[in-house]
C-alpha cells in the first residue's frame, strides 16, 4: 500500500532536531510568544521576501485577521465585497464572513483551478474592495493579470497562500509577497507543516503588521494594555520551534514534488485521466497532484484494489455546503464539474522511485 501522505515518515527526518528544540523549549521556561516565534517570523519573512511576518494560530485566522486589520485601518468596512474562488476550501470563505465582509464567489478555470479571469473581471462591482486569489493545490494564481485588472479598480490583494509555500513567479518573487498581505497555514499536511495547528501572515505594510501584532494577542500593545478589541490567535512557541527545524528543507522538498509531478505528466498516458496543466516553472509547488476522471467512484475502487492512496480536495463546493446555504441558488459549472471529478494522488517528497513507478503503472492500466 502506498499511502496518500505518510506524515510520520515525513517528520521522522527531523526527529533529532525536534527533540533538541523541545528540550530548549522546556529549559527556556517561556512558552508563549517567545524567541522561537520571533525567530520563525524573521526566518519566514526573509524566505518570502517580505518586511514582516506575524505568527498566528492557523490559516483561517491569518486571513480573518488581515481583513480585521484593514477594517481598523479604515481600508475596509462591514459588508464590503471580497472576490474569492468558488472552488476553494471553505475556510477561505469563513474568514471573510467572520470578518463581517461579503464573499463574492468567482468561477474557476478548468486548466489552472484558479480564478477564471473573465469571471473575475465581470464580478467586480462598486462594492468590491478586495480580491483574494487562492493559490490552489500549490500553483500561483495569475497574479500579473489580476494586478492589471485591479489597477483600474483600486482593490486590495490578499493572497490565500495556505497551499503554496515557496512557489515563485517568473521574477523570483514568492507566494506571500505578491499582494498587500498573505495568509499561510502550517497545518501538518502542508508543504511546510507544523505538528499541530499554526499559521502566519506576511506583508510589507508597516501599519498592518503593527495592528496584527496587537490583534492576535487580545489587542494588547504591552502587558495588560489593550488598544484594540483583539483575538487569541498566537503562533504556538513549540510549533514555531518545529517550523524553524523544517523551513531550511522546504525548497528541497518542493523540488522533489516537482520532479515527481514531471514524471507523472510525462509518463501517465491514459485518455480516461485528465492531468493538471504545468509549464515546468517554480510557480507550482504541488501541494497536491490533482487529476480528473469522469467516473470517480469506479476510479477510487480501482485505486483501492491496487493499493494507491488518494483523497478528494474537495468533494462538495462551498456554495453547496449547508453552512453557506445563502449561496445555494448560485451555479458555477466549472467548479461543480471539478468537484465531481477531481481526485488527488500521492505526491509526497519522501515517495521512492519505486513508489512513483508503481503509481504511474497503476494509472496507465486503468
Amino acid at each position: 500500500m502506498i499511502p496518500f501522505l505518510d506524515l510520520k515518515a515525513i517528520n521522522e527526518r527531523f526527529e533529532s532536531s525536534f527533540h533538541e528544540s523541545f528540550q530548549q523549549f522546556l529549559e527556556s521556561g517561556y512558552y508563549v510568544l517567545g524567541n522561537q516565534v520571533k525567530l520563525f517570523e524573521a526566518n519566514f519573512a526573509r524566505y518570502c521576501g517580505t518586511k514582516h511576518c506575524v505568527g498566528v494560530g492557523n490559516g483561517l485566522d491569518a486571513l480573518r485577521l488581515i481583513l480585521e486589520g484593514y477594517k481598523i485601518l479604515g481600508k475596509l468596512k462591514d459588508n464590503d465585497e471580497v472576490l474569492v474562488a468558488s472552488n476553494t476550501y471553505i475556510a477561505t470563505i469563513l474568514a471573510i464572513k467572520q470578518a463581517g465582509l461579503k464573499p463574492v464567489l468567482v468561477e474557476t478555470d478548468l486548466d489552472t483551478y484558479n480564478f477564471d479571469l473573465a469571471s473575475l473581471k465581470n464580478s467586480i462591482t462598486k462594492k468590491s474592495r478586495v480580491v483574494m486569489p487562492v493559490h490552489l493545490y500549490g500553483q500561483l494564481s495569475q497574479m500579473k493579470e489580476i494586478q492589471k485588472i485591479l489597477k483600474e479598480n483600486n482593490l486590495l490583494v490578499i493572497e490565500d497562500a495556505a497551499q503554496a509555500h515557496g512557489a515563485r513567479n517568473d521574477e523570483g518573487k514568492r507566494a506571500g509577497n505578491l499582494g498587500d498581505a498573505a495568509g499561510f497555514s502550517f497545518y501538518p499536511t502542508k508543504n511546510l507543516g507544523a505538528l499541530g495547528d499554526a499559521g502566519a501572515i506576511t506583508t510589507n505594510d508597516d501599519d498592518l503588521a503593527n495592528v496584527l501584532s496587537k490583534l492576535r494577542n487580545y489587542g494588547t500593545s504591552s502587558k495588560y494594555v489593550n488598544d484594540l478589541v483583539g483575538f487569541n490567535s498566537r503562533l504556538d512557541e513549540l510549533q514555531a520551534a518545529f517550523l524553524n527545524c523544517k523551513l531550511p528543507s522546504l525548497d528541497m522538498d518542493n523540488n522533489r514534488r516537482r520532479e515527481i509531478a514531471k514524471r507523472y505528466l510525462s509518463e501517465i498516458k491514459n485518455k480516461k485521466i485528465t492531468l493538471p496543466k504545468y509549464d515546468g516553472s517554480e510557480d507550482h509547488v504541488f501541494h497536491l497532484f490533482v487529476v480528473r476522471v469522469e467516473n470517480r467512484n469506479e476510479f477510487i475502487d480501482y485505486l483501492d484494489r491496487n493499493g494507491i492512496g488518494h483523497l478528494i480536495h474537495y468533494p462538495i463546493p462551498p456554495h453547496q455546503q449547508k453552512a453557506l446555504s445563502d449561496y445555494s441558488d448560485l451555479s458555477f459549472p466549472n467548479t461543480e464539474k471539478t468537484h465531481n471529478q477531481i481526485i488527488s494522488i500521492p505526491i509526497s517528497p519522501i515517495l521512492s522511485e519505486v513508489d512513483v513507478e508503481r503509481i504511474i503503472e497503476v494509472l496507465n492500466s486503468y
